[in-house]
């Protein structure tokens, strides 16, 4: 498996010869000339996890690409002519053979005034491959079998103790931190320092930002 960190809570993640692009948003700036791929998923409708200002453009430089997103996102982005599929939670499909599982179904809570949307996560496999987990805005599930974990790192709904206690309930043998894009720099290294301190045992720590496709 080899990911990309493509900025804030977009990953390129190459996985038994498939490309798949997950939550192209606005607070990532890289992703609109990225081609050859296979599927593009998006967990939820908030605009820091899909711009769709500028999906069209990605849209038109994939032709043939899965659009894969939470289901209340998929019958809006039908509506403006996107040919969107949904993935209801506990559903999974296969593409060019990797498996896809959404799980979850609802955003964490913002603000008991704010309503809750949906949210999936996804699951990615494939033969032979390290088993990924993007969370999407939410940390009410925790799949068994992880071995790649896309860690929120910074959010209006997570309070750090949350963080960790996701962190550890996953378990996974690689952590990458995401959802980073509210937090400057000196903030971001604090953030980091104790992610590493408090992660579980076995879990290494890993971060992409900057650093490129990476091995994992």
């Amino acid at each position: 498996m080899r990911i990309t960190h493509v900025g804030h809570a977009c990953l390129l993640v190459e996985v038994a010869g498939a490309r798949v692009l997950i939550d192209p948003g606005a607070f990532a700036t890289d992703w609109v000339t990225i081609t050859d791929l296979d599927a593009i998923l998006v967990t939820h409708s908030h605009p820091d996890h899909v711009d769709e200002e500028r999906l069209p453009l990605l849209l038109d430089a994939n032709d043939g690409a899965t659009l894969l997103t939470e289901p209340e996102l998929a019958a809006e982005m039908r509506k403006v002519g996107h040919d969107a599929a949904a993935l209801h939670s506990g559903e999974e499909v296969e593409v060019a053979g990797v498996t896809i599982r959404a799980v979850g179904g609802r955003h964490a809570v913002i603000h008991d005034d704010i309503p809750r949307i949906g949210n999936v996560g996804f699951v990615l496999s494939g033969a032979g491959e390290p088993v990924l987990f993007h969370p999407g805005d939410c940390y009410d599930t925790a799949p068994d079998g992880v071995d790649v974990l896309a860690l929120p790192l910074n959010a209006p709904w997570a309070k750090f103790s949350e963080t960790v206690s996701f962190l550890r309930a996953v378990g996974p043998r690689v952590a990458v931190p995401v959802h980073d894009a509210l937090l400057a720099a000196r903030g971001r290294r604090v953030y980091m320092r104790q992610t590493v301190a408090l992660a579980p045992e076995g879990t290494e720590v890993r971060d992409l930002a900057g650093a490129g496709a990476c091995e994992l």
